[in-house]
């Protein structure tokens, strides 16, 4: 397994015009994001990166919504996303659209992102998945410069065990786009439906909404436990006397 660390600057796309298929990703994202928007609560709302202020939350109840990016004109904040100028537990809801696949450290983002979050604020994740068909395509050599191919993918899987870590509760996953192709997508759309679930993990996105939670989501039970104290019985010491009389 690769370390989430990448010891070389990843370049970041701020726009989904920059990405292959991008806007047909932004649009499968977009229809994930509106069926969950209505169902995220609060007052604060933070979408990092360009890719995440492209997105449309018009549909949330949470009216305060800050843009965060350096390039993308719909940024209201200017920020390096590793250092965010907001308090810690102010953030509501967090979008990290396609974000973790573009930065070199993914572990200090997320460490960053969980400051700002509240207690049991949810948190959306999305990205390529490497097994799949989009991530076998990063193999050619002539991709590996070009967008979504230059980033470094993670399995949705992986991307779990990392919010476990940080006491996150994932509580809804899901991985399409079993055939990346443009083309002809209402076929393909059609076909994978056909196919089922057990495809699912070989799509090329995956949409992840995770909450955190403040208490431990295993319990510890003890190792040690008590010991019963020794009492005297006093049926056998009755018995023993009527046994003299």
């Amino acid at each position: 397994m690769k370390p989430a660390r990448s010891k070389k600057k990843l370049e970041k796309p701020h726009s989904w015009s920059q990405l292959k298929n991008g806007q047909w990703v932004s649009e499968s994202i977009q229809t994930r994001l509106d069926e969950w928007c209505p169902k995220l609560f609060g007052y604060h709302m933070l979408k990092l990166g360009g890719l995440s202020c492209e997105l449309s939350t018009c549909n949330s109840t949470i009216q305060h919504q800050v843009n965060i990016d350096i390039h993308n004109p719909l940024h209201n904040v200017i920020a390096n996303s590793y250092d965010l100028p907001l308090l810690e537990k102010s953030i509501d809801v967090v979008i990290l659209s396609h974000q973790l696949d573009y930065v070199d450290d993914p572990h200090r983002l997320l460490r960053e992102v969980d400051r700002v979050m509240i207690d049991d604020g949810y948190l959306v994740v999305t990205g390529f998945n490497p097994v799949s068909l989009t991530g076998f395509a990063s193999l050619m050599p002539w991709r590996k410069n070009n967008f979504p191919w230059s980033g470094r993918m993670f399995t949705p899987n992986r991307i779990k065990d990392w919010l476990s870590v940080l006491n996150y509760q994932v509580v809804a996953a899901d991985s399409y786009a079993l055939f990346p192709f443009q083309r002809n997508r209402t076929f393909w759309t059609w076909f994978e439906n056909g196919i089922g679930e057990w495809a699912s993990p070989f799509g090329s996105l995956y949409f992840i909404v995770a909450r955190k939670r403040t208490y431990p989501l295993k319990p510890i039970k003890p190792h040690w436990k008590v010991k019963r104290k020794l009492t005297p019985v006093s049926v056998n010491y009755k018995l023993s006397e009527r046994v003299q009389d």
